[in-house]
């Protein structure tokens, strides 16, 4: 459980990344070439027991802007502009493929945006044969393999289609519910076609039914929030992100069209955030941590309680050792120590690929310390503890002799109650756990913690 302390979070209200990467996605360089992709990626079929695979698709077309958003994306209304982006996903594919041994599986796949849905159902079914053409895809439906839905954009028979083809988990945005707040957004969708999805999901079988939801934006309040979580709650997904909106129209153009009179202040955003936290809680929602929330009987509240949860681009995830092979324009890659992006151009992209070039334009091969901190920051993230003795023997070190000035660092925070530091373990308290980013930041060796220059959303 999380404990709400308003003082205490506005006390440490700082820009922070989200530690989907370590090394942050910003510490990407241009020094990293395709050769070092193509370097490591086939490195790590030499391992004794190479990872199994996980696939990400990014389908970057929208058909309306969303204000909010800050994703890379692409709207448009003339569906012509896919049929060169998936042809040369297509051929993407082929490239990457050819990196991996064959008999690796995929435990996990998943197609974001964008509005994956955009694309029609000939589409799916041919991106999907691709896959399967060169990639190991589970048939046993055990895998984790999901996709982003928006309600708006998925028409008669795609929700079938989609568990045929093999997917077994959703994640619909919604963000709010409220009228007002949705004309602010540009973004008008009915509480009949969202119940209308998830009951036709479950239905069909899907194993789990994520929405999203945005604290934080333009004309919420308490009450208008309360409404939109009280319908949410008679969907009965099994998971609920609720994310902090985070206003930075100088990084995202469309975030210019909201009106900043128009946001909640600090003290009302606090009471949103404080009541939707109460409120998920009391109505049987395991926190999980950084926004996210998930019934008990879910693999990521089982994962954490087993200490197997993991976090990468996607959020939390049950898949700790996969190596995650990222298709499309602006996808990133986590294969063996390194990080690797395709270039965020879709002329570019398209380009590259048409001479058979893999699209990697920059990314980072990890040192020692960097695997290091990431395995801590993890831990930190996931699990809300690390024990020196683990991290010792995995990675050779002495704690408290390697990481002296980040335990000091900490005494601050332990005295307010944030951490403690023991003698072979620090564990975040439940004070904490809202501030676990700026726990985090400690053992960031790249940025200043106090200091992030407004890259950054805010903690909280």
């Amino acid at each position: 459980m999380a404990y709400f302390d308003k003082s205490l979070i506005e006390k440490y209200q700082v820009s922070c990344p989200r530690y989907t990467s370590y090394p942050t996605a910003n510490h990407f360089h241009e020094n990293f070439s395709e050769n070092d992709y193509i370097r490591i990626a086939r490195r790590t079929n030499q391992d004794s027991n190479p990872s199994p695979l996980s696939l990400y698709f990014h389908i970057p077309f929208c058909r309306h802007i969303c204000f909010y958003c800050a994703c890379n994306k692409i709207v448009t209304n003339n569906h012509k502009k896919t049929f060169p982006y998936l042809s040369a996903i297509h051929r993407e594919i082929g490239l990457k493929a050819k990196l991996f041994e064959k008999d690796r599986q995929v435990d996990q796949l998943h197609w974001g945006g964008g509005t994956p849905t955009y694309i029609d159902h000939i589409q799916m079914r041919e991106l999907m044969k691709c896959t399967k053409k060169h990639f190991q895809l589970r048939t046993d439906d055990k895998g984790d393999y999901s996709l982003e839905i928006d309600p708006r954009e998925a028409g008669e028979g795609t929700i079938a289609l989609l568990r045929g083809l093999g997917f077994n988990r959703l994640s619909l945005g919604v963000q709010d519910f409220n009228p007002t707040v949705q004309k602010a957004i540009n973004r008008i969708q009915t509480v009949e076609e969202t119940h209308d999805l998830v009951k036709e999901a479950e239905s069909e079988g899907y194993h789990s039914i994520n929405i999203d939801l945005i604290y934080g934006l333009p004309n919420q309040t308490i009450e208008s929030f309360k409404d939109t979580l009280n319908i949410i709650k008679e969907m009965d997904p099994d998971r609920i992100a609720v994310y902090n909106y985070a206003h930075l129209p100088g990084f995202f153009k469309s975030q210019r069209m909201i009106r900043e009179d128009d946001l909640p202040g600090f003290e009302e955003k606090m009471d949103i955030l404080r009541f939707t936290i109460n409120y998920l809680t009391n109505h049987g929602y395991i926190y999980i941590g950084m926004d996210h929330f998930a019934k008990p009987d879910d693999e990521l509240s089982i994962a954490q309680n087993n200490n197997t949860l993991h976090r990468n681009f996607q959020g939390y995830s049950t898949h700790v050792d996969c190596d995650i092979i990222g298709m499309g324009v602006s996808a990133i890659s986590c294969v063996g120590n390194c990080y690797a992006q395709n270039t965020c151009k879709l002329d570019d992209y398209v380009r590259n690929i048409s001479i058979g070039k893999i699209p990697v334009v920059r990314g980072v091969e990890l040192n020692m310390d960097d695997l290091l901190r990431r395995d801590v920051i993890s831990k930190l993230m996931c699990h809300y503890y690390v024990n020196y003795s683990e991290i010792n023997a995995t990675h050779g070190i002495e704690f408290c002799e390697y990481f002296q000035v980040e335990i000091m660092s900490l005494a601050k925070m332990e005295r307010d109650g944030l951490v403690a530091i023991g003698a072979d373990e620090i564990r975040v308290t439940s004070r904490g756990r809202l501030l676990i980013r700026n726990i985090c930041m400690i053992f960031d060796k790249y940025l200043c913690p106090m200091n992030t220059n407004g890259r950054f959303s805010r903690a909280i």
